[in-house]
């Protein structure tokens, strides 16, 4: 399941998602899910139709990540897996960084980092001239809906209806999600 956010020329998104990384750090073999949280430009382009057409948007490269998830064999609510990409180099994410505070409170952890976008972008390296007025203000005032929606999601992935592996799929090499 996919859920998009969408502020002046950022957007973020969550889904849920099925992870198996075919070559896992040591402490990381095995499925893991959760919900991963993305944060990305948005374009929006010329009309393509009448007046009245819709405007095509495009969701664009990545700026940061967050990844709420465990590992499948593991204890729900361990968010053992839990983790954030602080940048971006294109459409490449930064190693994972694991901070004790992201998985003791992923909630809070996630709802403090949205609420200062000026920090966040920082510590992307992005300039902050790239975002717009309706970012700085539409974000943080959005965290509460966000927070919600990841909860849900995360409930979902523990009751087993989301982030499960695709029928089929190789046990050994699989990435199950919008994002």
């Amino acid at each position: 399941m996919l859920y998009a956010f969408g502020f002046d020329r950022l957007g973020l998104l969550i889904s849920d998602m099925y992870f198996v990384n075919p070559a896992p750090a040591k402490g990381q073999e095995g499925p893991e899910h959760g919900v991963r949280l993305e944060l990305r430009r948005l374009t929006p382009r010329e009309l393509e139709g009448s007046i009245y057409s819709a405007r095509p948007i495009t969701i664009d490269e990545p700026i940061w990540r967050a990844d709420l998830l465990e590992s499948v064999d593991g204890r729900p609510g361990s968010f053992d897996r839990t983790h954030h990409h602080p940048r971006f180099y294109g459409w490449n994410e930064s190693n994972r960084a694991f901070e004790a505070e992201l998985s003791a409170d992923p909630i809070g952890w996630l709802g403090r980092k949205l609420s200062d976008l000026p920090s966040l972008l920082a510590h992307a390296d992005v300039d902050p001239d790239t975002v717009g007025p309706g970012d700085l203000d539409g974000l943080p005032r959005a965290v509460p809906e966000i927070l919600e929606v990841t909860r849900r999601l995360l409930d979902r992935v523990r009751a087993g209806e989301l982030g499960c592996r695709p029928v089929g799929a190789p046990a050994d090499n699989v990435r199950a999600s919008w994002l």
